[in-house]
């Protein structure tokens, strides 16, 4: 079985620990319709994708 042969000081546990605060998503607004998207996604409603036709437009 591993065990450590030093204990974790609480800077290095803090240094692995600050990963884990969640962070809200980050949302844009869409040139074309207006509405929030996650950047780097294709936007849903219309199907465009950095200025590009990509999927059908949903119909809703």
């Amino acid at each position: 079985m591993a065990v450590p042969k030093r204990k974790t000081t609480p800077s290095k546990r803090g240094m692995r620990r600050s990963a884990d605060a969640l962070k809200n998503p980050t949302y844009v607004e869409d040139k074309n319709s207006g509405e929030l998207r996650r950047p780097h996604h294709v936007d849903l409603k219309s199907g465009m994708y950095r200025g590009r036709q990509v999927l059908q437009p949903k119909d809703a």
